[in-house]
């Protein structure tokens, strides 16, 4: 089932998501739908409040990334990488912090250099709620980090600098109104 996507504006995304019980809703249903939906974007991650469900779940597929790079350009963090978190927690993110051009399917067309730290370390737990404790690093790492800020009601144009928030505010107003054109179907404040 394809969800639609949940747009800039929604209180949803500004909220901390809930921890999921085990056995109150199915986690592997669930994540083949966020999957789809998020293939269905063209995404590499889409976290439970992008939507409507205001729960601690993400899933990733970074795999896309490599496809079109020469052998010397994929990044090794990428091999695999589709996973699904449920009720994950940065345990730690370390390393230099590095720049890259973001965006997320709950904000079209809108772009921003982020820095992150370069590997991160997180508890979570898969559909068969085996828990796992893992360190990633490179674009990996920031996949990772990225949809994990969406738990914590966090959206990647929080880390822009003052002066590039100001320059984008008329356009992430558009986004609240509706007034975006996307390739996937979009749900809108009210």
């Amino acid at each position: 089932m394809i969800f639609p996507i949940i747009a800039y504006g929604d209180s949803v995304l500004r909220k901390r998501a809930q921890d999921i019980e085990k056995g109150s809703i199915d986690v592997k249903k669930l994540s083949e739908d966020m999957f789809e939906t998020m293939y269905n974007a063209s995404g590499i991650g889409l976290a439970a409040p992008q939507i409507g469900k205001s729960i601690r779940m993400f899933v990733v597929d970074g795999t896309a990334l490599n496809e079109d790079e020469p052998e010397e350009d994929k990044d090794p963090s990428l091999d695999g990488f589709k996973k699904v978190f449920i009720n994950p927690q940065v345990l730690e993110e370390n390393g230099e912090e590095w720049g890259f051009e973001e965006g997320c399917l709950s904000i079209p067309q809108i772009r921003g250099e982020v820095f992150r730290p370069e590997i991160v370390k997180i508890q979570y737990f898969d559909t068969d709620w085996n828990e796992h404790v893992e360190e990633y690093d490179g674009m990996a790492a920031r996949i990772i980090q990225h949809e994990y800020d969406h738990l914590e009601g966090k959206l990647f144009t929080d880390y822009l600098p003052p002066l590039k928030r100001q320059l984008i505010r008329k356009r992430l107003s558009d986004i609240t109104k509706g007034n975006v054109k996307a390739d996937y179907r979009m749900k809108f404040p009210k």
